[in-house]
């Protein structure tokens, strides 16, 4: 039996806090199928499963802060489900051709033509038989097979499929198990069936909204109802995107009249929100203080003409729907792709006093969060992704990291990270390697500068692309060669 740990989203993490579950006791997962969702101290990601098989047990509660590697749930074998399911049951459905046995009536007939008509009791009792058969039995028994198809294992006598919190509850609660039906996988009885079935019990209203704590905890900051609230999560559970979309959409209820004067006047004690963003910033402050001092940078950096590259994009964007447009920072990242490929020293990782380079280049793109914080989750074999796809990555990526859906593959395995701080007017950018990775680059603010081609001076577009590297990975040299083939490509976008 395989465990579920906390796993490790970063260098920086050491602990984090599970929000939710994705999956129940008893489903089936499989590897790389999102399970859970855990907050670290820089953002919410969800957590994929390492293992195939069956979540046996939940062994942590949901709003729990766990170290990392801590067992969350166990995982069994696929096939441990599948002897509970009577399946068959299934194969009774031939017993639906024995209503054209009404031809064997007759034949009672023959044999009692003379003095034995008297004796049509035991007709009577086959006659039972194709009465029922076609008139009921028809239409009823085609439905009676769709419906054993699903809840069979419910059925089996004596035997009720529930978890042992929801046994407890149920037994706090009062609540007949058998009388419960089951809205789990496999009809198994969940702990919302008890508390369901607990109130109507009870005469009191139903329980309040399926909702994770995280989502709870944000509706009560911004005022949100959450019965009013469309849920997103599994079996329609409130997540805390879903409170953030209703709080700043049409459906979010209007606030009240601002009574209390004290807010604007004096400033209110640090709120959850405030918590969060310093907890964020402690983390990276705490991350790049020990990169800047552990890894000994040497920097790069060139000037790259992007006048064929401009050309071609507009000539690209003139052909093709607007939503299907590209950006140049597409172009950017596919040049810092190709150049990675093209240059595997600094495409990796240094761990255990030894480089090993990355499988595939995974393109860290950094995202800076609403209240300062910052994540570089991954664009996965950005090297041979076609620009369009890329572009679609890029803002899929994005929009996930901003709304706490990333997932933990994204923020763990990136091999080269890029940081673009054009569109804040930046020219030139010289970051921090974020470990165990050896290098990270830099693009600056596209801007129109004097230059000399072929002996004419004329006025051309330009970017600074600068690179910071691991000197115990590799040397200026290696560094030089990659800045040269990011400027070759960009001069030559129908290569990207």
């Amino acid at each position: 039996m395989a465990e579920f740990t906390m796993p490790s989203l970063g260098a920086d993490m050491d602990e984090g806090t599970l929000l939710e579950w994705l999956v129940a006791a008893g489903d089936q997962v499989h590897k790389g199928d999102p399970v859970a969702v855990v907050e670290t101290a820089k953002s919410t990601i969800e957590v994929e499963c390492f293992d195939t098989g069956t979540m046996s047990e939940l062994l942590v509660e949901p709003g729990t802060t766990v170290p990392v590697g801590t067992p969350l749930a166990r995982i069994g074998p696929a096939e441990e489900r599948r002897p509970a399911r009577p399946a068959p049951k299934t194969p009774k459905t031939p017993k639906a051709p024995k209503p054209p046995k009404p031809p064997k009536p007759p034949k009672p007939p023959k044999k009692s033509k003379p003095p034995q008509e008297e004796v049509k009791p035991s007709e009577i009792t086959e006659a039972p038989e194709p009465v029922a058969a076609p008139e009921p039995v028809a239409a009823p028994e085609a439905a009676e097979v769709a419906e054993a198809a699903e809840p069979s294992p419910a059925r089996v006598p004596g035997h009720i499929e529930a978890g042992p919190l929801a046994r407890h509850l149920a037994e706090q609660s009062g609540v007949d198990l058998e009388a419960v039906h089951g809205s789990g996988p496999g009809g198994r009885v969940t702990r919302t069936d008890v508390a369901h079935a607990a109130a109507e019990r009870a005469g009191a209203p139903s329980p309040r909204t399926r909702a994770t704590p995280l989502a709870r905890r944000l509706a009560a900051e911004l005022g949100v109802d959450l019965a009013t609230v469309r849920g997103t999560g599994k079996r329609s559970a409130v997540r805390a995107a879903d409170v953030r979309h209703a709080a700043h959409g049409p459906s979010a209820p209007a606030p009240p009249p601002p009574a209390p004067a004290p807010p604007p006047v004096r400033p209110s004690p640090a709120g959850p929100s405030d918590d969060r963003t310093a907890a964020m910033r402690q983390a990276i402050a705490g991350l790049m203080s020990r990169a800047n001092r552990d890894i000994p940078h040497y920097y790069l950096s060139t000037t790259v003409d992007l006048a064929a590259a401009t050309d071609w994009l507009h000539e690209h964007n003139r052909r093709v729907p607007v939503g299907e447009r590209l950006l140049p920072a597409a172009l950017l990242l596919k040049a810092a792709a190709l150049a990675a490929r093209d240059t595997p020293g600094l495409n990796g990782f240094w761990t255990e006093d030894r480089f090993t380079a990355g499988e595939g280049v995974h393109l860290g793109v950094a995202v800076s969060l609403r209240g300062g914080g910052l994540v570089a989750p991954a664009l996965h074999d950005a090297d041979t992704l076609e620009l369009p796809r890329l572009m679609a990555a890029l803002k899929d990526v994005v929009t996930r990291a901003r709304t706490g859906r990333l997932r933990g593959s994204e923020v763990s395995d990136a091999t080269i990270t890029v940081t673009d701080l054009g569109d804040q007017g930046v020219e030139a950018v010289f970051g921090v390697i974020y470990p165990p990775q050896v290098a990270l680059v830099g693009f600056g603010r596209v801007v129109d500068r004097p230059c000399a081609v072929d002996g004419l001076v004329g006025v051309r577009p330009v970017v600074t692309a600068t690179l910071s590297a691991d000197h115990r990975a590799t040397n200026g040299a290696v560094g030089a060669r990659y800045l040269t083939a990011v400027s070759r490509l960009l001069q030559n976008p129908e290569q990207l």
